[in-house]
């Protein structure tokens, strides 16, 4: 106990230097999986399919494996069933994207970026952040309280927690919206000043993900207009913190390092 205490009073408090520089996720981290561009038999893409718990991988318009992000849960079943690299696990931190469309790999055409034309820097100084939780299991509000740590020190990158939505610039959204919580939403959303941002995080506030259920709405967007999506299960940290910069114009999005060159989205002007 001694030691840790002189330990933790000489040592210098170390806090990530992200995002100014890159923050490295370990080997073993699952953030999302992507099609890794190797074209899949008909044979391994039905078990590819088949062992996607949540629905995130279906047949594309073309005949091709088409991946839905802000489904995916990361559980490595989808890489184990295909067994010949046409789905890999991405273990990078930086997931969030201005649509749910840009999430999807599949043969659609880019998409104009309309956050971007809506608001332009509104936003670059400093965001204050609503939170509201519309049934998620508590899994990312742990990541959540992790950003107020001296780690993650939110607070230096000009982000903070707000108790009134009459204050918010962002209403950050977690879990599939419940049939109790849709109406608080809707109030909360409608007594944000503008302009304001919608910031949907984790997968079950991205779409619904696993449940199927009457009392479950699904995803944020079948309530409200999402500007950011923030795809994991849960989002670590930094994904969050990168979300949130996304939502005030201040970094990029990321596209995973293993996808098509097709796949790529567009970046923040």
């Amino acid at each position: 106990m001694i030691r840790w205490f002189v330990r933790g009073v000489t040592k210098r408090r170390l806090t990530t230097k992200y995002p100014r520089h890159p923050e490295h996720a370990p080997p073993a981290f699952r953030g999302r999986a992507v099609l890794a561009g190797a074209a899949a038999s008909s044979h391994a893409q039905a078990d590819c399919m088949q062992a996607c718990l949540p629905n995130a991988l279906s047949r594309g318009p073309r005949g091709g494996l088409r991946l839905d992000a802000t489904r995916c849960i990361a559980c490595g079943l989808c890489v184990e069933a295909c067994n010949d690299g046409s789905v890999v696990i991405d273990s990078g931190y930086e997931l969030a994207a201005r649509s749910r469309a840009r999430l999807i790999s599949g043969d659609q055409a880019p998409e104009a970026d309309v956050f971007a034309e809506r608001l332009g820097g509104a936003f670059r100084r400093s965001l204050h952040i609503r939170h509201v939780d519309t049934g998620s299991d508590g899994a990312i509000e742990q990541e959540i309280t992790a950003l107020l740590n001296p780690y993650y020190d939110m607070q230096r990158l000009g982000l903070f927690f707000t108790a009134s939505p009459r204050h918010a610039d962002v209403l950050l959204v977690t879990g599939p919206v419940t049939a109790p919580m849709e109406q608080p939403l809707r109030r909360t959303y409608e007594a944000m000043p503008e302009p304001r941002v919608v910031v949907a995080a984790g997968t079950d506030a991205c779409s619904g993900s696993i449940w199927n259920e009457p009392e479950v709405r699904g995803g944020v967007d079948r309530v409200l207009a999402v500007d950011v999506y923030i795809p994991g299960d849960p989002p670590s940290p930094i994904a969050l913190l990168h979300g949130l910069l996304l939502a005030a114009g201040r970094v990029q999005e990321v596209a995973p390092p293993s996808a098509p060159a097709t796949q790529v989205s567009e970046t923040a002007r």
